[in-house]
């Protein structure tokens, strides 16, 4: 067990399965106390027993992340279970899928904003002045490289999350001299139950070999790798950094597109 986080008690949603569940069991090996929420409760108890063996206490909760009682049930329970709160790592969302002005209805976009936008202000709401009292902690949100640029993900989804951006640096301001940060990540292509479909239809087409091709890295993500940025902006080694956006996606948002020939 590492010491990075050592102490310290978190929340990470959207814990079932994928980047959430990577975090959790990151977070709980390098010393935290978490407690994990997610709407999917069979995924849940998965990721529960998977945190548990890692040492530290771990609490789990069903939760609506863009529910209003739910996110405040949580917070409270969060910091009676755990004994208080240092950080929170609001990750819970949805896709959105429909990619067309045609497809997408005005009820398929208000539950993506409810959920991968409210759901992150709600966490903020609830979490930080828990955090402000204690006069220091963390506060981070998943966006996507899909919030900064057209063409990484559907319509109603990459608006939301180009909302999570200007919320953290919003909310940092916010929270300006009072110890509380507030940041996002920006996962590139990452191969979770969100993305699955993409990935199952390039095995049929085979075609895996293209996955990730349009960054320098060559390649998608994997959730630890996600995790491993979460776990740096939860610790102190991150003191210095907020109201960010952090792109980690293999270099896909460091240029416009471009087809360079093979040599």
């Amino acid at each position: 067990m590492g010491s990075r986080l050592k102490g310290k008690r978190a929340i990470v949603t959207g814990a079932a399965s994928g980047i959430g569940r990577a975090s959790a069991v990151l977070f709980a090996r390098e010393g935290a106390h978490v407690m994990i929420a997610d709407w999917a409760e069979a995924g849940l108890e998965e990721t529960r027993a998977m945190v548990a063996a890692e040492g530290g206490q771990v609490f789990a909760q069903k939760f609506d992340a863009g529910k209003d009682a739910d996110v405040s049930a949580l917070v409270e329970r969060a910091v009676k279970e755990l004994g208080g709160l240092d950080v929170v790592y609001a990750n819970a969302g949805i896709s959105g899928s429909a990619y067309t002005f045609e497809d997408v209805t005005a009820e398929i976009f208000l539950e993506t904003l409810r959920v991968n936008l409210i759901g992150p202000f709600l966490a903020i709401k609830y979490a930080g002045p828990h955090l402000r009292k204690q006069g220091k902690g963390s506060i981070i949100c998943t966006a996507s490289v899909a919030g900064i640029r057209s063409g990484a993900g559907p319509i109603a989804y990459s608006a939301s999350k180009a909302g999570v951006i200007n919320l953290v640096a919003t909310a940092a301001n916010v929270f300006r001299g009072t110890g509380v940060r507030v940041n996002a990540i920006c996962p590139g292509l990452i191969e979770t139950g969100m993305t699955k479909p993409l990935f199952d239809y390039a095995k049929v087409r085979g075609s895996t070999d293209r996955i990730g091709q349009l960054n320098p890295t060559l390649r998608a993500g994997q959730p630890e790798e996600i995790a491993a940025a979460a776990l740096f902006l939860a610790s102190d080694e991150a003191s210095y950094v907020n109201g960010q956006a952090l792109p980690v996606d293999g270099g896909l948002t460091s240029s416009l597109p471009v087809v360079i020939p093979k040599k």
